[in-house]
């Protein structure tokens, strides 16, 4: 008696949303190692293992995909950082201690995100940009500083300049430790705080330029 030749079992095949996420991780990757313009369409489809169609059909092209990776890195670092300031701390320099280190957590644990962070963002893109990030964290922060300002008798108007320079001084050391990791994570965020909270202990009401620029 013969037997018919047994049936080979259909390739598993993904899901929609499995699809989706696996491209997102694919493009997470080659952005942060490549950057925008060196990755191609063709090689997150290779990497993916589909067709160029699949990933038009999911995102509209590479464009589509990087605003997606992009916009859940944002989310997940505001994320954090908001957790941060939200905590119940009476004083504003652990405030800012819990906003350093949030920031240096996220760098640590998410260096491919960070690293598609602080790039340029493709023509074109008007959200998305290392710039557009830090001003939306520094957004966070500003009702807290203008807080401490009018306790210290200080212009709360400029809270919001001083938010913008607060965050810039901790994402860009930030990506100096990712490099290289010559001090532990505490020992940057208690030197990122010993500059800013005691730059800001002996801040003048009202400063002004000592010399006056050159005219040309």
């Amino acid at each position: 008696m013969t037997t018919s030749p047994a049936k080979s079992s259909p390739r598993n095949r993904m899901t929609g949303p499995q699809r989706r996420s696996q491209l997102i991780e694919v493009g997470r990757r080659l952005f942060a190692e490549k950057g925008f313009e060196g990755t191609t369409v063709e090689e997150i489809a290779a990497t993916a293992g589909v067709s160029k169609p699949v990933l038009y059909e999911h995102f509209g092209g590479k464009e589509g995909l990087y605003a997606v990776v992009v916009d859940r890195e944002i989310q997940a670092l505001l994320g954090q950082m908001t957790e941060a300031l939200t905590q119940e701390k009476t004083h504003a320099r652990a405030l800012l201690e819990a906003a350093a280190m949030a920031l240096l957590d996220y760098i640590e644990t998410s260096t491919d995100g960070f690293r598609i962070l602080v790039r340029d963002s493709p023509p074109g893109q008007s959200t998305g940009s290392f710039a557009s990030l830090i001003s939306d964290i520094a957004s966070q922060v500003e009702h807290i500083l203008a807080a401490e300002f009018k306790r210290r008798r200080l212009d709360p108007k400029t809270a919001p300049l001083y938010a913008q320079m607060l965050v810039g001084m901790v994402a860009i050391p930030g990506g100096w430790w990712l490099d290289s990791r010559r001090m532990k994570k505490e020992d940057v965020a208690a030197h990122l705080v010993n500059l800013a909270w005691n730059g800001l202990s002996g801040m003048e009401p009202r400063p002004v330029l000592r010399t006056k620029p050159h005219k040309g």
